[in-house]
């Protein structure tokens, strides 16, 4: 699962967190000039310009406040995360976006080896198929996240510089870019650096544009996955129950596969007969109040996880694939 940090720890960054820059924006802070005169060196862009742009940019308080963990990780829930994206609206709207973009989906899984279902479920959670793609200016975001919050600075200062780079080889002003809290753009919500990456054309137009094109959107999915280590025909999950001492080191040895399920049962572990004997790891689910649910997660999960590095969010991609494939079967069926 995903790192939580310690309620005193977050009580902590909000008191050392230095202000936000103030109403004429961030150009005339010392580590913005200093990352200024970087880029100049680094990339040979120019000062002035790049000035005036950090003058623009905004603040953005409201980027912080959503970004930061929840004070109190009890509160994390695998049943309530599950049910806000494995519902009848999104599994519809999945069915749709199948649909419309059927040829789109069987080539990308033609030349990445990803499944269908896989790429629409990532895009209906990332976005609800591209209705969602957030407003928070970009730049003035990353802006906000690279000099104003220490947890994650290096992160998003690497972010900031890809998005000028994106930016200048895609002969548009960074101003232009919108996108979520946390700085990802379009359908399927990548970081500036993911774009740069694994962003293709796919709808062979010319240009790579994950917030207009849903062909583009498919396919960079696709490659991402595929760039990661996705392994066509492979599992991704298999269930799981586990009780004991020992299921703890499981847990602490953390989501890469390391073990197969028969190497799992002296840690308490056991799973069908039928599940495949390669190196999976032990995933665990937790409601508050309720059984834990465990799972063997394969590469292939683990390569979800490299999209989103959280156990809840592979577990429920992998959940509304399922449900789309049963229902896109079904539909076709019934023809």
């Amino acid at each position: 699962m995903s790192r939580i940090l310690p309620v005193a720890v977050i009580c902590a960054l909000a008191l050392t967190m230095p202000a936000v820059a103030g109403a004429g924006g961030f150009a005339q802070r010392e580590d913005v000039r200093a990352f200024i005169e970087e880029m100049h060196e680094r990339h040979g862009f120019d000062r002035a310009r790049l000035t005036r742009l950090f003058g623009q940019a905004q603040p953005q308080p409201k980027a912080i406040q959503a970004i930061l963990p929840p004070k109190d990780p009890s509160v994390r829930s695998w049943q309530a995360y599950r049910a806000r994206f494995v519902e009848p609206n999104r599994i519809e709207g999945g069915l749709r976006f199948w649909q419309a973009y059927r040829q789109t989906l069987e080539a990308a899984r033609r030349t990445y080896g990803v499944p269908e279902e896989i790429i629409v479920a990532i895009i209906g959670i990332e976005t609800i198929y591209g209705r969602n793609v957030g407003k928070f200016p970009a730049l003035a975001t990353l802006a906000t996240l690279a000099f104003d919050y220490p947890p994650r600075a290096e992160l998003f200062r690497r972010e900031l510089e890809a998005l000028l780079l994106l930016a200048r080889e895609s002969h548009r002003s960074p101003i232009a870019y919108s996108g979520s809290y946390a700085g990802a753009l379009g359908i399927p919500q990548f970081l500036p650096s993911s774009i740069r990456n694994w962003g293709v054309d796919f709808d062979e137009d010319g240009q790579v544009d994950l917030a207009a094109s849903s062909a583009d959107a498919i396919g960079s999915v696709a490659n991402f996955l595929a760039s990661h280590g996705w392994d066509s025909g492979s599992p991704v999950v298999a269930s799981a129950r586990a009780a004991g001492e020992r299921v703890g080191e499981l847990i602490d040895a953390g989501i890469l596969p390391r073990f197969t399920p028969v190497e799992m049962t002296v840690y308490g572990v056991s799973s069908a007969a039928d599940a495949p004997q390669l190196p999976c790891a032990l995933i665990d689910l937790v409601t508050p109040g309720e059984a834990t649910e465990y799972w063997l997660g394969y590469r292939n999960f683990y390569v979800i996880t490299r999209y989103n590095r959280s156990s809840f969010y592979a577990m429920t991609v992998y959940a509304l694939s399922q449900e789309l494939k049963a229902e896109h079967e079904a539909r076709l069926a019934a023809r």
